[in-house]
């Protein structure tokens, strides 16, 4: 009698759990996203193996400074707000050796921007597109566009392209960043 209630003992079918399972797995494959992480798209310049120190006079370079509580130096004074920055940058790059203390030509001006390992990535992102917008400036005003127009030329268009290139002949965006310090 005890053999005949153990087999009727209720087993559960396990090749249908299996199926379900493969199925939650898929559902979940296809319906969750992922977050892509976002970082600055920046040109880098390319990895040179043979790299010759260049010297750079000091008036050639404007300086930037952001410490770790996001307080601004520009040209040592320290600045409670990045206004008036752009002019001063459009100054310093468009100089052409008329005021001694400022850069000696647009090919040689350097914007050098540093922070400290504190700073805010915020801080840091406000002050690289303040300088970005002053160089867009001058090439905006050197092609008689607004720099929004300038930034968006299709350059697939040779007419726009020749415009794209006459705003930025002669004034490279040389921006230098620097190593974080601590």
């Amino acid at each position: 009698m005890k053999n005949a209630q153990r087999n009727n003992q209720m087993q559960i079918n396990t090749a249908s759990m299996a199926d379900i399972a493969f199925l939650l797995l898929i559902f979940f494959m296809i319906t969750t996203t992922i977050v892509n992480d976002k970082g600055l798209s920046l040109l880098l310049p390319p990895e040179q193996s043979n790299i010759v120190p260049v010297e750079i006079h000091e008036k050639n370079l404007f300086k930037i400074q952001v410490n770790s509580d996001d307080k601004i130096m520009v040209e040592g004074e320290t600045r409670e707000n990045l206004h008036g920055i752009r002019h001063e940058i459009s100054e310093f790059i468009l100089n052409y050796g008329r005021n001694k203390a400022l850069s000696e030509s647009p090919e040689k001006a350097i914007v050098s921007i540093k922070t400290n390992r504190g700073t805010s990535q915020e801080m840091f992102i406000k002050v690289l597109d303040e300088v970005k917008a002053a160089y867009y400036q001058i090439y905006a005003d050197r092609t008689g566009l607004t720099p929004a127009e300038y930034r968006n030329l299709y350059l697939s268009i040779p007419e726009k392209k020749r415009l794209f290139e006459k705003g930025r002949k002669g004034i490279p965006m040389n921006i230098s960043i620097a190593e974080p310090s601590n």
